[in-house]
C-alpha cells in the first residue's frame, strides 16, 4: 500500500513540473510585455551630407593681352607676391618697334594738322574777302578736317600702342600667394578670343571656403548659417568647422549614367560653406566630405515617435495587469495623442509635437520630464542559454570547443 502511493506521489510531482515547465516555457518564449519609457530631454539634430572641393575664397587668374613670347618670369609656386609687383615680362621687341612707328605717323599727322589748319584760316579770310571761289575754300576746308581726323586717329592708335606695351610687364593685382604657373620663360601665349592664364594667385589662404554639391532632394532644408563639419581625407582624425554662406540658385550640372535598359540623371546645387584656415592644413582643391546641420535643437523634451503610434489592446493589457481609462478618447485637433503609465493605469494624454530626428521627437506642450509612457507592446523571444543548451538535439554538432569541455569534465 505504502509502495503504491509512494508512486502515485512521484506521478503527481512528475505531471506538476511538467505542467509548470510547459506553461512557463511557453510563456517565456511567445508571451508578451509592455515596453515603458520616461520622458527625458536630450539633443536632436537631422543632417545632410555632400561633397564639395576646397577653394580659396578670392582667387585670381592673372592673364596677357597681348600675343608674344614670356621673356622672363619673377614668381613661381607657392611665392607670397604684393599688389603691383612685377610677377613676369613679354619679350618687348615688336611693341617698341610699334610705338616707334605710332610716334612717327603721329608726328607726320601733326604736322600735316598744323599745314591745313593754317591754310583753311587764310583761305578763310579770301572767301570771307571774295578773292578766291567757293570751290577752292570747300578744298582747303575738306584737307583741314581729313587732316584733322588723321591727327586724332593718330593719337588713339598712341595710347593702344603705349598701353599693349604697359601690357607686357605684368603685375599681381592682390596680396596673395602663387598657387598656380601655366607658363615657361621663351613659350609663346596668344591673346586671341580668350586671354591666356599666367598665374593663378588666391588672397588669403587663412580664409577658405568649401564649394559643396547637394542633391536636389536635400537642398530645400539648406538655409544660411546653418552650422557645417566636414573632413578631408588628407587629415582624416581632424574635424573642421564651418557654416553656409550662400546657396547658389542654379544648378551646378547634372551627372548622367546610362546603361542598355535604364539611364537617371542627378541635379545638384552649388553651397558655399566658410572655413577658417589658421594653420593653412587646408589646401586648394582638396575634396571635402561635408555634414550641414539642417536641425540642431539643445535640451528638449523628447520621446520615441512609436509612442504616437501606441494603440491600447485593451484584452491584452487586463491579462498584463493593466487597465486603460477612457480608451474611446477623441484626440484634439492639431494635438498627438500618446498612453501615460500611472501604476497599473494607462491614461490617454494629448500633447503638441515639434522636430523630429531619426526615431526620437520633440514634445513642446503635454508632457513633463519624467513621466512613463506606453510604447509598444512586443513579444518576450528571448531564450536563455541554459533553456538552449537544454533543447539542443544530440545529433546536432555543438558550438566550436564544446567537445574539448566535455572531455575535461569526463
Amino acid at each position: 500500500m505504502n509502495k503504491k502511493k509512494l508512486i502515485i506521489g512521484i506521478v503527481v510531482v512528475l505531471v506538476v513540473v511538467g505542467g509548470f515547465w510547459l506553461f512557463t516555457g511557453k510563456s517565456s518564449k511567445s508571451g508578451i510585455r509592455l515596453e515603458i519609457t520616461k520622458v527625458g530631454r536630450s539633443s536632436i539634430s537631422n543632417t545632410v551630407t555632400a561633397t564639395g572641393t576646397v577653394e580659396p575664397v578670392t582667387e585670381v587668374e592673372v592673364g596677357t593681352q597681348v600675343s608674344g613670347i614670356i621673356d622672363k618670369l619673377y614668381a613661381d609656386y607657392n611665392d607670397v607676391v604684393k599688389a603691383g609687383q612685377l610677377i613676369a615680362e613679354m619679350d618687348k621687341v615688336n611693341l617698341k618697334a610699334e610705338l616707334a612707328s605710332s610716334e612717327a605717323q603721329l608726328a607726320s599727322s601733326k604736322t600735316e594738322y598744323e599745314y591745313q589748319q593754317k591754310n583753311y584760316a587764310r583761305s578763310k579770310v579770301l572767301y570771307e574777302k571774295k578773292l578766291i571761289s567757293d570751290s577752292d575754300y570747300e578744298t582747303a576746308t575738306y584737307n583741314y578736317e581729313k587732316a584733322k581726323a588723321a591727327y586724332d586717329q593718330n593719337k588713339a592708335a598712341m595710347v593702344k600702342v603705349k598701353r599693349n606695351l604697359e601690357y607686357a610687364t605684368i603685375t599681381s593685382p592682390i596680396n596673395g600667394v602663387v598657387i598656380n604657373r601655366a607658363v615657361e620663360e621663351g613659350q609663346t601665349v596668344a591673346a586671341g578670343f580668350e586671354t591666356p592664364t599666367l598665374f593663378t594667385i588666391a588672397a588669403d589662404l587663412t580664409k577658405m571656403q568649401v564649394i559643396a554639391d547637394v542633391d536636389e532632394a536635400d537642398i530645400g532644408n539648406v538655409e544660411e548659417g546653418q552650422r557645417v563639419t566636414f573632413t578631408v581625407d588628407a587629415y582624416p582624425n581632424d574635424v573642421f568647422e564651418g557654416k553656409v554662406m550662400q546657396i547658389r540658385l542654379g544648378d551646378s550640372g547634372s551627372s548622367s549614367s546610362s546603361s542598355t535598359s535604364s539611364s537617371s540623371t542627378v541635379v545638384t546645387y552649388e553651397v558655399v560653406i566658410s572655413a577658417d584656415n589658421p594653420d593653412l592644413k587646408l589646401k586648394p582643391r582638396l575634396t571635402a566630405n561635408v555634414t550641414i546641420f539642417t536641425l540642431e535643437r539643445e535640451n528638449v523634451l523628447t520621446i520615441p515617435t512609436k509612442a504616437l503610434r501606441f494603440v491600447p489592446e485593451a484584452e491584452i493589457l487586463t491579462q498584463l495587469g493593466y487597465t486603460v481609462s477612457n480608451p474611446n478618447t477623441e484626440v484634439q485637433a492639431g494635438k498627438r495623442q500618446v498612453w501615460t503609465k500611472n501604476g497599473q493605469e494607462l491614461k490617454p494624454k494629448f500633447v503638441t509635437v515639434g522636430s523630429t530626428s531619426g526615431n526620437m521627437i520633440e514634445i513642446t506642450e503635454g508632457l513633463n520630464e519624467g513621466e512613463e509612457l506606453a510604447v509598444d507592446l512586443e513579444a518576450a523571444t528571448a531564450i536563455s542559454t541554459a533553456e538552449a543548451e537544454t533543447e539542443r538535439s544530440p545529433f546536432m554538432p555543438g558550438p566550436p570547443g564544446s567537445n574539448k569541455k566535455n572531455n575535461k569534465a569526463k
